[in-house]
């Protein structure tokens, strides 16, 4: 794991890639962490996450930053923009704020999310307004 102002530790055998690195219930953490492993956080966390593992935010967790990983579960509270390169599992108790660009979602009732959702390959072309001359990101009012 590293934080804001220490130096990277390169993981020296496989063993090191299965590791959870753990911030508990009652901790608060600001600064940035980048890490090989696994993380799961139960604490409170202000900053960005990069792991190429899998993060998983308990029901007392609380990040408050953009977060990059390869498989997430959420339980807790995110406000950022999440970006997880295979499966984001939402479970009922999760609240997300920001947008989420994701291969695979898994949403259990009750779990809810404010923001956009991109699934599968980024789209290599904007979209196309509805009508002529519209712009392509602001919706066409309906006249009745």
């Amino acid at each position: 794991m590293l934080s804001k102002g220490s130096t990277s530790a390169r993981p020296s055998d496989s063993a090191s890639e299965n590791a959870i690195n753990r911030i508990v219930e009652g901790t608060v953490i600001e600064g940035e962490i980048r890490c090989e492993s696994n993380i799961r956080i139960d604490g409170v966390f202000t900053g960005n996450i990069g792991t190429k593992g899998r993060l998983v935010i308990g029901p007392s967790g609380k990040i408050d930053g953009n977060v990059i990983c390869q498989n997430a579960e959420i339980e807790g509270f995110v406000k950022g923009k999440l970006n997880v390169q295979q499966l984001l599992s939402l479970k009922s108790t999760a609240r997300v704020e920001g947008d989420i660009f994701t291969d695979k979602l898994a949403i259990e009732p009750g779990a809810a999310f404010s923001g956009a959702c991109s699934m599968g390959q980024k789209p290599k072309e904007a979209p196309k307004p509805l009508i002529p001359g519209a712009p392509a990101s602001q919706p066409t009012p309906i006249s009745k």
